[in-house]
């Protein structure tokens, strides 16, 4: 509930530069009088300055500062509601919009049109709507709610139940269906060239293997040439070996043969000194007739004897000459030939060892291309993948995301089958009527307007008398609308009270009962008001004053002087 306290405001209209202020909550009911141009209305319109920014009657905004002082208008209220107390400060040249709570100011960084929405939605929670149909009743600009459009009933009744949120609800909801479209075309999208280019980057790695596998057709024959090649080296190697195991064991007997010629050197040297010894004695015995060392004569029979036996030794000894020889020839001949088969081994073994220089090197050869077929065979295995696995795993993602989309879809579709006409508001709706009619033909029975009065889901109206004759609001005259207007305010300031909505202790009305209600209307009227004053605070504005005085607790009267209003003292 908004409980306000009190308005003082100065330069506003014909109010001077004194501050004039009002208690709202002193008195139960108060009756404000004075001639016309007093500044009466003037409360009015600047306590729905103070809370709105414009006045309450159908005035321009610049014409609200007092023409003579033309500036430093300003208006203060303070109101509790939440259990804080607020004042709002407003004024024109210099503007001012300020909103204090417990007696701090709010913050003011946001631009004016926000922090006016702060104030309505978040504190006030009541719109100028609102006000004008829940705490202001006035003949001059006011408009009934049976004349308003069909929405705005409904806007008005909507905000009197709490309901409005849905409406708020509803409004995000579309701009959620349409976000929630929007997002699930570009998941769609999304999803779609993820696809493409997973269907791209798979033939790109099917073009790539291709290749590649080409690549390792060639690096296989190669490495099936060099395997011939090796093969081959290693067949001529071995043959080679074998032919130079064959010929080693072919010169098995060099040693052998080395040994006899060194024996047959050594039998050739001692025939060769014994021949020698031997033609030497042979030479002495035919030379000499006397020993050289005892000087005695050498019988010739013994000179004969030995010379004879020495040229025959001699003769045996070249005859074993001539059989050496022949040793020695068979066996030079035979080193001769293993000199040869070692020659012939040499150059084998050279042969061999560029066989195996080959083998070597085609080894190596080989295995490079190993290494590149490997590498090769890994590039196809691996090729890209990680690009492919990524688009997938993106893909996953997407679809999760667009699932989540679907989900919330049909969450919206639900929410929005709740907050659209029909829905949920209209359920609540269809729960006040009943209580709204009620309170409606019993307010008009308290002004002895004895009439079925009832409102339907969209807001028309059916009234019907006791004969059972059906009206439209239109019909009645000006002091019978008058009573359903006052109806429907009691009513919507009760229903109001009961939501706790836009429940408010102010009420006023402005010249209502000046020219529609008649003395009976009149006292019917006061005697309702009475009643709503238990925890009402009321302020009439009317000519009446003289007839109404001690009908009110308390009565305010306006004067002008000097061309500036102000209240009597």
């Amino acid at each position: 509930m908004i409980h306000f306290q009190y308005v003082k405001y100065k330069n506003i209209l014909s109010t001077g530069n004194a501050f004039t202020q009002i208690d709202l909550d002193k008195n139960k009911s108060t009756l404000i009088v004075g001639e016309n141009g007093a500044g009466k209305s003037t409360m009015l319109d600047a306590i729905c300055f103070a809370l709105y920014g414009k006045p309450f009657r159908k005035i321009n905004k610049g014409q609200l500062t007092n023409t003579i002082n033309n500036k430093d208008m300003v208006v203060e209220l303070a109101f509790r509601t939440g259990g804080r107390p607020y004042i709002i400060k407003r004024g024109i040249k210099p503007n001012i919009f300020e909103i204090w709570c417990n007696g701090e100011l709010l913050n003011q960084d946001a631009a004016a049109r926000d922090y006016q929405t702060y104030l309505e939605e978040n504190i006030l929670k009541m719109n100028i709507k609102s006000f004008g149909q829940v705490v202001v009743l006035g003949s001059s600009t006011f408009v009934p709610f049976m004349q308003l459009p069909a929405q705005q009933r409904r806007d008005i009744i909507e905000d009197l139940l709490d309901i409005q949120i849905f409406t708020t609800m509803n409004t995000l909801l579309k701009e959620k269906v349409s976000s929630n479209k929007a997002e699930i075309l570009d998941i769609k999208y999304q999803i779609d060239m993820l696809e493409q280019k997973i269907e791209s980057a798979k033939a790109h790695n099917e073009s790539i293997r291709k290749m590649k596998a080409v690549e390792m057709g060639k690096i296989k024959e190669k490495v099936k040439s060099q395997l011939a090649t090796i093969e081959d080296e290693t067949t001529k190697k071995e043959a080679i070996e074998d032919t130079v195991d064959g010929l080693v064991k072919a010169i098995a007997d060099k040693k052998d043969a080395q040994e006899k010629l060194k024996r047959l050197q050594g039998v050739e040297r001692d025939l060769t000194n014994k021949l020698k010894s031997l033609r030497k004695d042979i030479d002495f015995y035919e030379h000499h007739d006397n020993c050289p060392t005892c000087k005695q004569g050498i019988q010739h029979e013994f000179k004969s004897e030995t010379v004879t036996k020495s040229t025959g030794k001699i003769k045996e000894i070249e005859d074993a000459q001539v059989e050496l020889q022949n040793r020695f020839d068979g066996v030079n001949g035979r080193l001769t030939e293993i000199s040869t088969t070692e020659s012939e081994i040499s150059t084998l073994h050279l042969n061999a060892s560029e066989h195996r220089a080959n083998i070597k090197i085609s080894t190596n050869i080989l295995k490079d291309y190993r290494k590149e077929l490997e590498d090769a065979q890994k590039d196809v295995e691996e090729i890209d993948m990680s690009q492919v696995i990524t688009l997938e795993s993106d893909l996953t993602s997407m679809h999760d995301s667009q699932q989540e989309l679907f989900d919330s879809k049909e969450i919206i579709g639900v929410a929005t089958n709740i907050l659209k006409e029909g829905g949920i508001k209209t359920r609540i709706v269809k729960q006040y009527i009943p209580v709204m009619n009620k309170l409606i033909n019993k307010y008009l029975a308290a002004m002895d307007f004895f009439v079925d009065f009832q409102l339907d889901e969209n807001f028309g109206e059916t009234i019907k008398s006791r004969f059972r004759d059906a009206f439209s609001y239109a019909s009645f005259s000006e002091g019978e609308k008058l009573r359903i207007d006052l109806a429907l305010l009691f009513t919507w300031r009760s229903v109001a009270k009961l939501r706790n909505s836009v429940s408010t202790n102010l009420l006023i009305m402005d010249e209502i009962m000046d020219s529609s209600l008649d003395n009976a209307g009149t006292e019917e009227f006061l005697k309702i008001i009475n009643e709503i004053t238990q925890d009402s605070n009321v302020f009439i504005i009317s000519h009446k004053g003289d007839q109404l005085y001690e009908k009110f607790d308390n009565v305010i009267r306006f004067e002008k002087v000097k061309n500036f209003s102000r209240i009597a003292v």
